[in-house]
């Protein structure tokens, strides 16, 4: 039986089916895994942040920015936690308007501070849903009013704010910091990237509901901490002294600083007026300078101390070496230099007599001596015309033009401290200078900057101590300017200046000192001239004069009451700054301390850039050396009516000693009928007692049976006066020096032969 034949399959077609379906899976396939490569490789970081912006809430944590210490380790600045206020607009709702109403009325405590006024509160809530500040940093009081609330949507934060505990004590120096934590001047922007440290983070995951899972935080790094050289009582003493003079002389602004002259430490830095960095709402930027560093001014007369140190250091000068002053007046390629008349129009003179007197023409010589390079090269070498290095911002390099552009009497401008420019930092450096024994040691107020706090056995005081001795290794930067003997003959010349020239008034007790006056015209930015009326008084010095422990510079800018002169307005900031701070120390004592009557005379006996035209305590001086009893008609009260009645009679007359003469006729006649006469009139001079015995050789008899009129002395010099009144019979009590301008008893006055006359000199 045949066999039917098989049925044709169609494989063909069903493998080709088979190969499309297989094909399309796997392209369908390889799509996905490009896909899920893109996704989990190429995009893997982006959508892990996006998970993490949906799951996870980041806050920075704010580091604790570094303490500022003083060299006894007080805090000068630290870094409490306070409360800011924050709200979520969402959940304020609606309530918005009334709710920034609300919170206006309590922390809008300042019409300036517009941050927390209504407007740009509810700005702020209109702005954003999920955050916006109500107000930053609020004191605990504030915060307590806000609680009290209990408002919804209205939260509270810790953050960091910046606290002076001392308020303004040394602010310029220290500086302050603004509302995001960056200082903002002084130390605190100088070295803020060191202090304010590494901020830490915190992470906390959320879920759907914005509920809390957990967190992870990530501490931060705080600042380092800065010790610095001020000591914050010498720097309170500074700030006391010159505010008083500040009031007294109603001037613009005034400058003191304190400094070690053997290692360049500032011990303060004062300036005046200042500002509370705990108060920022209300600071004026015309008070945020640190005029120290940053303001230029002419020194004036202070700047001869450069002058003369580089003549005995580089011209063999010596300062008994003789010097024509040519009568006050120098011409030189056309132009006159002048001394102040009043210096009595010097001739030859030694020049340390020239530098006491601060001639111009005495310092102009000087310079001369050493030629217009060499000049230079001194004046480099005591570190002007370049930055001292100090840690403080905005430190001016000053103006000293090198020779090659100097004019023809550039020279003599310098000499005398014109064409010049210092800040106060720089000129206290320059003595000290002096003052070490001739080796600049540059400025410095940061001791040391260290992670370690106050109470870490590690962290020391560096208590000032005061020593006689230069660092066994000299810090970058310090360099010799002159000889070691030349820095001795300088502090005794300056010394002399204290004691007999134009610094007497900042003379101390019980401490010998040296400095120097200075009185700078400033430029009238009108007439582009020295003003007349204008004027930066200063003076720079140091004490005690063989072993200096510290040196002052005191500069007060435009001083509008009294004589405006540096011997006036400056010389006694130094000398009460000085004073105190030596006995604060416990500097002994290198000269024995002076009477409350010998500190009036020396306070008296001053020789200033403008004659004295007070006759106060000349009367008590008189009845003091002619030791005159109680009711002796020669004690003050008659002197001072005497005088009254002849500055009368002159105005009268125009005759001064004709005029007083006048009344002691009248004395003169009455006197014959003493005895008759019960009714003495108040010019009468009773017969006085027996003359006293002399007790030793030296004695001086006063002869009450024989008696002389008093001749004028006015504008005389003390040469003149002493002879006049020798001649006659009289002995002179000198106050002062230059030219008699006042005199007890006045021209005219019958006094017994021997009697001691009261002199005023001035310039």
């Amino acid at each position: 039986m045949d066999k039917a034949p098989r049925q044709t399959l169609t494989a063909p077609i069903r493998r080709i089916r088979f190969a499309y379906v297989a094909l399309f899976f796997c392209v369908w396939t390889g799509l996905i895994g490009v896909r899920l490569a893109w996704l989990q490789v190429v995009r893997h970081s982006d959508f892990v942040k996006r998970a993490a912006m949906q799951q996870q809430r980041t806050f920075e944590v704010a580091p604790r920015r570094g303490v500022m210490y003083d060299r006894n380790l007080r805090e000068l600045a630290v870094t409490v936690q306070v409360d800011s206020i924050f709200a979520v607009p969402s959940e304020i709702g609606d309530n918005r308007a009334s709710a920034a109403e609300i919170l206006a009325e309590i922390v809008h405590a300042d019409p300036r501070d517009s941050f927390t006024s209504k407007q740009q509160m509810l700005a702020r809530f209109n702005a954003s849903r999920n955050f916006a500040w109500v107000a930053r940093r609020v004191d605990e009081n504030t915060a307590t009013r806000v609680r009290e609330l209990n408002l919804k949507g209205v939260y509270f934060q810790k953050e960091f704010k910046r606290f002076y505990p001392n308020n303004d004590l040394a602010a310029q120096v220290l500086g302050y910091v603004g509302t995001d934590d960056t200082g903002l001047g002084g130390l605190e922007q100088k070295f803020d990237e060191e202090m304010h440290g590494e901020p830490g983070h915190m992470l906390t995951s959320v879920d759907a509901k914005r509920r809390v899972l957990g967190s992870e935080e990530n501490q931060p790094m705080p600042g380092e901490n800065l010790v610095l050289s001020i000591d914050a009582n010498i720097q309170y003493m500074a700030e006391r002294a010159l505010d008083a003079q500040m009031e007294k002389m109603k001037a613009a602004h005034g400058t003191v600083v304190v400094q070690d002259p053997h290692t360049g430490q500032i011990l303060a830095l004062a300036i005046s007026p200042r500002f509370n960095p705990n108060d920022q709402r209300h600071m004026e930027a015309s008070v945020l300078q640190n005029l120290a560093v940053s303001d230029v001014y002419e020194p004036g007369s202070t700047f001869k101390l450069v002058t003369y140190s580089a003549a005995l250091d580089g011209a063999g000068v010596q300062p008994t070496d003789i010097v024509d002053c040519q009568g006050g007046a120098l011409t030189m390629y056309g132009r006159t230099l002048h001394d102040d008349k009043s210096d009595g129009h010097l001739g030859q003179v030694t020049v340390q007599y020239a530098l006491e007197k601060s001639s111009d023409v005495g310092a102009a010589k000087m310079a001369l001596k050493l030629g217009n390079q060499k000049f230079y090269d001194y004046m480099r070498g005591f570190g002007f015309g370049d930055r001292s290095g100090i840690e403080l911002p905005s430190e001016t390099r000053g103006l000293l033009r090198n020779p090659r552009k100097w004019g023809s009497t550039s020279i003599l401008s310098m000499a005398i401290g014109q064409e010049v420019g210092v800040t106060p930092v720089q000129l206290v450096t320059m003595v000290s200078t002096i003052a070490n024994g001739g080796v600049y040691m540059p400025p410095h107020v940061l001791l040391q900057s260290t992670d370690q706090m106050k109470g870490d056995p590690r962290l020391t005081p560096a208590a000032f101590r005061p020593s006689n001795q230069l660092p066994d290794k000299l810090p970058d930067g310090a360099h010799r300017v002159i000889k070691e003997m030349t820095s001795a003959k300088m502090r005794m010349m300056m010394q002399g200046i204290v004691t007999e020239g134009t610094g007497r008034r900042g003379a101390l007790n019980g401490y010998s000192a040296g400095g120097k006056t200075g009185t700078a015209q400033k430029i009238d930015p009108a007439t582009h001239t020295y003003s007349h009326t204008k004027l930066v008084a200063s003076f720079a010095g140091f004490a005690p004069v063989s072993n200096p422990a510290i040196s002052v510079a005191v500069v007060i800018d435009t001083p509008t009451v009294g004589t405006r002169y540096g011997a006036e307005t400056s010389a006694p900031v130094f000398a009460e700054v000085a004073q105190q701070v030596l006995e604060y120390l416990g500097v002994p004592h290198d000269q024995p301390l002076k009477t409350k009557k010998d500190l009036l005379v020396a306070q008296k006996d001053v020789v200033d850039d403008a004659p004295a035209d007070s006759t106060a305590d000349l009367n008590a001086m008189f009845d003091d050396v002619n030791n005159l009893p109680a009711d002796d008609p020669l004690r003050a009260a008659v002197n001072s009516k005497l005088a009254n009645e002849q500055t009368t009679l002159v105005a009268t007359t125009g005759n001064r000693v004709n005029a007083a003469w006048k009344p002691l006729q009248k004395e003169v006649a009455l006197e014959t009928h003493a005895e008759e006469n019960t009714n003495t009139p108040e010019y009468s001079i009773p017969a006085p007692n027996p003359p006293p015995t002399a007790k030793h050789k030296d004695a001086v008899v006063v002869n009450a049976a024989l008696r002389v009129s008093v001749p004028s002395f006015e504008g005389a010099a003390l040469r003149s006066v002493v002879e006049k009144a020798d001649a006659i019979g009289l002995r002179v009590q000198a106050v002062g020096s230059g030219l008699a301008r006042d005199q007890i008893p006045a021209a005219g006055t019958m006094v017994p032969t021997g009697t001691e006359i009261v002199v005023r000199f001035s310039r």
